[in-house]
């Protein structure tokens, strides 16, 4: 049974004795774009059953991280396109508030656009305080990632490096144990040893909890062997897509590294090929703005 309050205080009753859903995620024929833009993604489609772990791939501006803000309901979609544990992520917001959807973004890095902007937590705050600070955790799984991820928990917020600021973002960020954990290149920024842990934990997570996590890297060093599930998204599209071991295009490789390069390179060729044939056409392109607005989560600026 779950509550969930509506607008003008109404509370909607779900019962929740519907069997498990069969993906834990499932994207069909999803089409997004930004405001007076083409389409990012183009009849995206992927689903992962419980217990998947998803290396999601792609060149720069491919749509990766689009497609990870959309299946963790940041921005809105119609209902009946993304689901996530049988359940539309936007519309459900008991799926985020309840910690069975988690999303790991690249929301702390230091940068800074324009003062007081995307300039996270410099104030000084103790490590301890933030991690110590999340209610209703299990000690011991605490206490496990404190140490897995090396954090030590004195440290002041203000004072720390990039890589880690992510390890206590992390930390933070699997305190709750998760069902479905969308990973946006969180990696990038920790050293080779935390990179192979974390890894080695999100593989424990799904082989003993079941749970569900989609992984957006540029970093294939042991991934071939981690991933169960590759999503590989070309010009908007899932070119390559479903469990590993129904792609041909990946059997027998010894290097995951060089089938994707590969295909990195076709896809920029044919990115350079779609430019220049654009530039020719003197045919000027309107876009109609309003067609492609859509709706962003408030969930989307936490």
């Amino acid at each position: 049974r779950r509550e969930t309050v509506a607008m003008h205080g109404v509370v909607d009753v779900v019962l929740d004795d519907a069997p498990e859903p069969s993906c834990a995620v499932a994207v069909d024929a999803l089409t997004y774009a930004y405001p007076g833009c083409d389409a990012v993604l183009r009849d995206w489609s992927l689903r992962l059953p419980p217990g998947s772990r998803c290396l999601l791939s792609g060149a720069n501006g491919a749509g990766k991280t689009t497609a990870l803000h959309v299946i963790a309901g940041k921005t809105m979609v119609n209902e009946d396109v993304v689901r996530v544990l049988g359940r539309p992520p936007f519309h459900d917001i008991a799926l985020t508030c309840g910690g069975e959807l988690s999303y790991l973004g690249a929301q702390w890095r230091r940068n800074i656009g324009s003062a007081g902007a995307d300039v996270p937590l410099q104030g000084d705050i103790s490590a301890r305080k933030m991690i110590e600070g999340v209610a209703d955790v299990d000690p011991a799984r605490r206490e496990r990632l404190v140490k897995l991820l090396d954090v030590d928990l004195d440290w002041s917020m203000k004072a720390l490096s990039d890589g880690q600021r992510r390890r206590v973002q992390i930390c933070l960020g699997l305190l709750k144990p998760y069902k479905v954990l969308l990973c946006d290149e969180i990696t990038v920024d920790l050293d080779i040893l935390g990179r192979l842990d974390l890894l080695e934990f999100f593989k424990e997570e799904c082989e003993v909890r079941g749970a569900t996590i989609v992984y957006a890297t540029h970093i294939f060093d042991g991934m071939a062997d981690w991933m169960t599930h590759l999503a590989f998204t070309s010009n908007g599209q899932l070119k390559y897509g479903g469990a590993k071991v129904d792609i041909p295009e990946i059997q027998g490789t010894k290097h995951l590294l060089s089938t994707i390069e590969k295909w990195l390179r076709i896809d920029r060729d044919e990115r350079r090929a779609r430019e220049a044939a654009e530039l020719a056409d003197p045919t000027a392109k309107k876009i109609d703005a309003a067609s492609h607005f859509q709706t962003r989560h408030m969930a989307y600026y936490r």
